[in-house]
């Protein structure tokens, strides 16, 4: 019973997903596998899929898209930049990148940028200044020595471009997630609802079942939070080409008003980006590391990610462990529920009763909160209180199993419906005991409803595990 209630996700990559390394990281904490499709095919993701689920069915994975992204295209060697030397930038996706000419695969980038901007390449690594345009052609100067290499990321600071929100190549993802059911979307550079109404479509043109989470990026999809929250599933607060549209400074207040307004609204948030990233090459974080992580965790956030130093680094294993820790010591100290309304998520009797089940699990020194769900609604209820106890949600789909795997404090495990609630006891306390802990002093809160055919809790019952087992006729 000695687990996390923040959540870990992982990125992996296809050079490195053997079962047995997945299964290191998922032992030492993970809860979700992240994949970016911006450096694989498909082809790859699916041997991460495969791979994963011969380690446990419990785990999700997010299929990371690229979004409405600019990046330069291919290059056949880094180009070397010094303080000073004049570069041209053109926009065609098809030309590769060189000495004489930096190209983006937008083609209308230098049609949208304006004279005197700032250039940022590969998360401002390198810095350039468009002095003038000739045609179509950028003319800029290098504010800094440094290195430009195949298909980095690029970002304009307050320029806002017309890109469409779902590439080829993008779709193409989103296909494949809906035939590998896929658990979660998260769709890169989202700048407003119709950014997630678009990938909405092509999922329900394929059938696909994935749930969307909006990688807030930039100012656009920071100022349009509200209407973006509206249309998915949960967000991700992307912090690194966050912090190179935004002030820097400014990061902290964005990452924490969009963590309260998902808790609000009951969505799952993640924060992502460098949390360990000296522990790619390191076997031991930053104490700046550890704060950034404590700092996520004491603002409330669902999950933290793992990139870099999951997909390529030396200490993977060791970079989940580091935040497992992180987030157990945290959690003793940090507050232990968020007084708030109780919602109508599933109607005002259901919301009620989960409200009531986190207090009281408190108050009466509980060990857990067992609850049954059929679409996890009442469960993500429950875990926006940010109660101490652990929720052990039994789910009558495996999909709701999977998606709950990234909400705080839930622990979910599938069990068949049954027909009433002593039917539902029994399996859930054989299934609690044998595999989480309990013991029959152990006090627990049961919420439960859903076996009868109906939305949301109607059943709730507080006693140590002896009792219930008692009441429902289990045998030791």
């Amino acid at each position: 019973m000695n687990r996390k209630r923040t959540k870990i996700v992982a990125t992996i990559s296809d050079k490195r997903c053997e079962p047995e390394f997945i299964r290191e990281l998922f032992e030492a904490g993970m809860d979700a596998i992240r994949i970016n499709s911006a450096h694989l095919n498909a082809e790859g993701a699916l041997k991460i899929i495969e791979n994963g689920r011969k380690v446990s069915d419990r785990i999700p994975f997010i299929l990371d898209t690229k979004g409405p992204e600019i990046r330069t295209t291919k290059s056949d060697s880094p180009i070397k930049v010094e303080r000073g030397q004049k570069i041209k930038i053109m926009g065609d996706p098809d030309a590769i990148t060189t000495q004489a000419c930096i190209f983006v695969n937008y083609p209308g980038f230098t049609d949208d940028v304006p004279v005197g901007s700032s250039i940022l390449i590969d998360d401002g690594e390198v810095e350039l200044v468009i002095e003038s345009k000739d045609g179509n052609i950028l003319e800029c100067v290098a504010t800094n020595d440094g290195c430009i290499g195949s298909r980095k990321s690029l970002n304009v600071p307050g320029v806002r471009f017309a890109l469409p929100s779902v590439s080829e190549r993008d779709r193409e993802f989103i296909e494949f997630a809906a035939a590998e059911d896929i658990a979660f979307i998260a769709h890169s550079f989202v700048r407003s609802a119709r950014d997630v109404i678009d990938v909405q479509s092509v999922l329900d043109e394929f059938g696909g079942k994935a749930k969307i989470i909006a990688k807030i990026e930039n100012q656009e999809g920071v100022d349009n939070i509200d209407e973006i929250l509206d249309n998915v599933y949960g967000i991700m607060v992307a912090r690194g080409d966050l912090a190179i549209e935004i002030p820097y400074e400014k990061i902290p207040g964005i990452q924490r008003m969009i963590i309260t307004k998902c808790i609000e609204r009951r969505k799952p948030v993640i924060v992502a980006t460098q949390m360990l990233h000296s522990m790619i090459s390191n076997p031991r974080p930053t104490r700046a590391e550890v704060s950034d992580i404590a700092s996520a965790i004491y603002s409330q956030t669902d999950a933290i990610m793992l990139s870099g130093e999951t997909a390529s680094g030396k200490y993977a294993a060791e970079a989940v462990r580091t935040m497992t820790r992180v987030a157990m010591e945290v959690e003793k100290s940090k507050e232990s529920y968020i007084e708030m309304p109780a919602g109508e998520m599933t109607g005002k009797v259901s919301a009620y009763l989960a409200k009531v089940a986190v207090k009281t699990s408190l108050r009466v020194g509980a060990r857990a909160i067992i609850a049954d769900t059929v679409q996890g609604r009442t469960i993500r209820n429950m875990a926006a209180f940010r109660g101490y106890n652990l929720v052990f949600a039994q789910c009558y789909s495996r999909n709701t199993m999977r998606e709950l795997a990234i909400s705080y404090g839930v622990y979910a495990s599938y069990q068949e419906k049954k027909n009433s609630v002593d039917q539902f006891l029994m399996r859930s306390l054989k299934h609690m005991t044998a595999s989480h802990s309990l013991k029959d002093d152990d006090i627990v809160v049961v919420l439960a409803g859903n076996f009868s055919g109906g939305k949301g809790f109607s059943f709730i019952e507080v006693g140590t595990v002896e009792y219930l087992k008692e009441r429902v006729s289990i045998t030791d």
